[in-house]
């Protein structure tokens, strides 16, 4: 019998599927109802008082559950406001976008509108200072403010806890900005979903825009991984990118080429 290699390598970050199939019991995973019937639990988040805050698109509530599974709810104040996304602010408040609603609301983990509630549900509203502006997600700053996008005002927003708000405009017409993430740098980085760019805004204000190769890829999901890049999700194109910040080189998007060795054995 004798052994045989050949390398592969592929210049996209793809998901391997490895074909061997085990049963896992059920019971790893305990769903919660008691929900307001059609509510439609969105986005979640941890909360400062070691309970999970989440959004309630449909039920235009926010969510509540300890990790016993113990529900509260607490609707938001304005009507149809259609709560998009949540994070955990740095005053220990929640805050959340009001996609339709046009505000940001903050949550006490007591309960509160641009959507910041705090741990004991008391909502605060901040409205947005143009109509139609959509915020859609929203993170927490290194400056100690909360930054969202607005898809339908093509714009970064800022807010900071006491509820001051500027806006920035995304150099590309059309963009719709999606999602946002702090990057080790301590910028913020964006998807642009139309625009097909990822984007980065300084906490002064100024934006880059990086084109991302494959073309109407659907940039959509961010996040900073832990080599100090930010990856995101390629909606329309099945894949996965990664945006390089390293001091050395300017930003850019790139394919990752993925590496490995195949064996095959075979019979003289």
């Amino acid at each position: 019998m004798k052994m045989r290699s050949f390398g592969v390598c592929i210049s996209l970050v793809s998901i391997l599927t490895i074909a061997s199939t085990r049963i896992v019991s059920a019971e790893i995973i305990t769903e919660f109802g008691g929900l307001t019937a059609g509510s439609s639990p969105f986005a979640i988040t941890a909360g400062s008082d070691g309970a999970l805050w989440f959004v309630e698109i449909d039920g235009n509530r926010i969510g509540r559950i300890t990790v016993s599974g113990a529900i509260t709810e607490f609707p938001v104040p304005t009507a149809a406001s259609y709560p998009y996304a949540i994070t955990a602010g740095p005053d220990s408040a929640l805050w959340f976008t009001e996609y339709t609603g046009n505000r940001i609301g903050r949550i006490t983990t007591r309960g509160k509108r641009i959507g910041r509630i705090s741990t004991r549900g008391k909502i605060t509203e901040f409205l947005l200072p143009a109509a139609g502006s959509n915020p859609f997600f929203i993170t927490a700053g290194s400056d100690g403010a909360l930054w969202f996008t607005e898809v339908g005002g093509n714009r970064i927003g800022r807010i900071t806890v006491s509820g001051a708000i500027s806006e920035f405009p995304v150099p590309t017409a059309g963009s719709h900005p999606y999602a946002i993430a702090t990057g080790p740098d301590g910028a913020l980085w964006f998807t642009e979903y139309s625009g097909n760019r990822i984007g980065r805004i300084t906490l002064s204000g100024a934006i880059s825009e990086f084109p991302v190769p494959t073309a109407s890829s659907g940039p959509a999901g961010i996040a900073a991984g832990p080599d100090g890049n930010l990856w995101f999700a390629e909606l329309n194109s099945n894949q996965i990118g990664r945006v390089m910040t390293t001091p050395q080189a300017p930003p850019k998007s790139v394919f990752l080429p993925i590496c490995s060795r195949l064996h095959l054995t075979s019979r003289n």
